[in-house]
């Protein structure tokens, strides 16, 4: 069954590219995009990669050879993935050098590789080697809400839901893939529907997307199961949306990063030796997509059980546990993760009135006030949720308890100022405004002090979803930094309820 390819993904000099166009035009839009330009003074580029444009594959064994990796057997699936390995790097690159395609000395030999092709799949590079700064992170992509809150929080307070070998629970979620001609990576839609950019070192990658309005087409007749190879032998009674599938398709040379938004499926495949960094991330622009999928997983979770609910003493919990080891959060770990970048949102809001630079300052709140109305929309969909009732949160663990009431306790902590200063770091940078500034005026990028005051006036703690949007509406309904008043409406959402917009920031 052929595909139809009518799609077309934008090429665009990264350099030549604003952050505010990037938003605009593709983060807004959830619309694919390949940048070049952007990857010249990569330490990556120069250490990873021959001469001759192949894999330095003996620079990893070298300086990396004891790392423990996964690796993904492509010839074999296993469940809805690739059958996975665990072994060292060296061990991965004397496979892929013993059965390169230079090395086959006779038939046997090569009809082995045919079904020994291996790929190295998300490795903790940078967590492993933070000394060793292998690519800077391009601006388009550091408002990464999901990297810099992993830097310094766990994403599951609750004891039975962590597993530090569990993929998906996982430190960070910046990886380093590499593979030789012919590795592939099944049809698939991102961890938590994030976002996600790939940057390749050195070879040549073919990607397959599909936009979200179509994916329906790829699962069977019970939307539960989808299309493991669109190459493969798919039966048009089991998928009888496929064929009508329209699919962009985009091959990605050496140097080039592409974009991939949120919700949209895709298959890639190494048309040569390959290595390339990858970041999955989400913000405010996406952060709606992670709600719809745990409330998807969870009703799916649910209905699993369902049938043991009368015998069981905590239903609920074991609903979000087992959503947790599922998708890798449930609503607790999702809530705790948006009430700790709404405290941290605010305190810069607060801590901006002592900033000298009117423009700066009102193009900071900008941003930070957009976060917390992204913010807000969530926490005010969250409400109805069971979990939240009063009887659930009572039986929660004392880790999410804490993590839900104490706001002292959390805004004292070192990982929160650590989280406030990238927040801080991020704005300067995508603003396009240097911390020089600062510097010369001997100003911190963000100041910790009075960090708890700012929430006093506050009137509520924000222990459940609602008290969350109640803070907020408290806080930006009215609000005026160095003189300049900031105006908001009111509008209904698709689901009727109502959200924040910004109408209005006279300048």
């Amino acid at each position: 069954m052929g595909l139809r390819i009518e799609g077309e993904i934008e090429r665009v000099n990264g350099k030549e590219l604003s952050y505010e166009s990037f938003v605009e035009k593709y983060l807004k839009k959830n619309q694919p995009v390949v940048l070049t330009g952007l990857m010249d003074d990569w330490r990556a580029c120069r250490d990873w990669v021959k001469d001759d444009g192949q894999p330095n594959l003996q620079f990893f064994s070298t300086h990396f050879g004891k790392s423990r990796v996964q690796v993904a057997d492509c010839c074999t699936r296993e469940f809805t993935d690739q059958k996975r390995l665990e072994m060292s790097v060296s061990e991965f690159v004397d496979h892929w050098l013993e059965f390169s395609a230079g090395n086959c000395g006779d038939d046997v030999k090569c009809n082995k590789r045919s079904q020994s092709l291996w790929y190295l799949k998300d490795w903790h590079f940078v967590k492993e080697y933070p000394k060793y700064v292998a690519y800077t992170t391009p601006s388009f992509f550091l408002d990464d809400w999901l990297n810099l809150y992993l830097d310094t929080h766990s994403m599951h307070q609750h004891k039975d839901t962590h597993h530090d070998k569990n993929d998906i629970n996982c430190a960070d979620y910046r990886f380093v893939y590499m593979g030789a001609k012919g590795t592939w990576t099944p049809l698939h839609a991102d961890v938590f529907r994030s976002y996600s950019w790939s940057a390749n070192v050195c070879g040549k990658k073919l990607w397959l997307l599909l936009p979200p309005l179509q994916c329906h087409l790829i699962f069977d007749r019970n939307l539960k199961t989808s299309i493991y190879d669109v190459h493969g032998d798919i039966s048009e009674i089991k998928f009888p949306g496929f064929s009508q599938a329209i699919w962009w398709e985009c091959t990605q040379e050496q140097n080039e990063i592409i974009f991939v938004p949120s919700g949209w499926y895709h298959q890639v495949h190494n048309l040569e030796d390959t290595i390339s960094i990858n970041h999955n991330w989400f913000n405010a622009y996406n952060l709606s997509w992670v709600w719809n999928l745990l409330l998807k997983d969870y009703k799916e979770a649910k209905e699993y059980i369902e049938d043991i609910r009368e015998i069981c003493d905590d239903f609920e919990s074991l609903c979000q546990r087992n959503l947790a080891a599922n998708t890798g959060m449930n609503y607790y770990d999702l809530f705790i993760f948006i009430r700790r970048f709404a405290l941290a949102n605010l305190t810069l809001l607060h801590d901006l009135r002592k900033d000298e630079n009117t423009f700066l300052c009102l193009s900071k709140a900008h941003i930070l006030i957009s976060n917390l109305v992204s913010i807000r929309e969530v926490a005010l969909r969250m409400v109805s949720a069971e979990a939240f009732a009063e009887e659930n949160l009572n039986r929660y663990s004392e880790g999410n308890l804490t993590a839900l009431s104490d706001i002292k306790k959390i805004t004292d902590e070192p990982c929160f100022i650590e989280l406030c200063t990238a927040i801080s770091r991020t704005l300067e940078t995508i603003g396009g405004v240097q911390a020089q500034y600062h510097k010369e005026r001997n100003q911190p990028i963000f100041s910790s002090e009075g960090k708890f005051e700012v929430f006093n006036d506050c009137g509520c703690i924000p222990c459940t979803p609602e008290d969350l949007v109640k803070m907020i509406d408290l806080f930006i309904s009215d609000l005026s930094i160095h003189g300049k008043d900031f105006k908001f409406g009111l509008q209904s959402n698709i689901c009727g309820s109502e959200t924040f917009s910004i109408e209005r920031v006279v300048l």
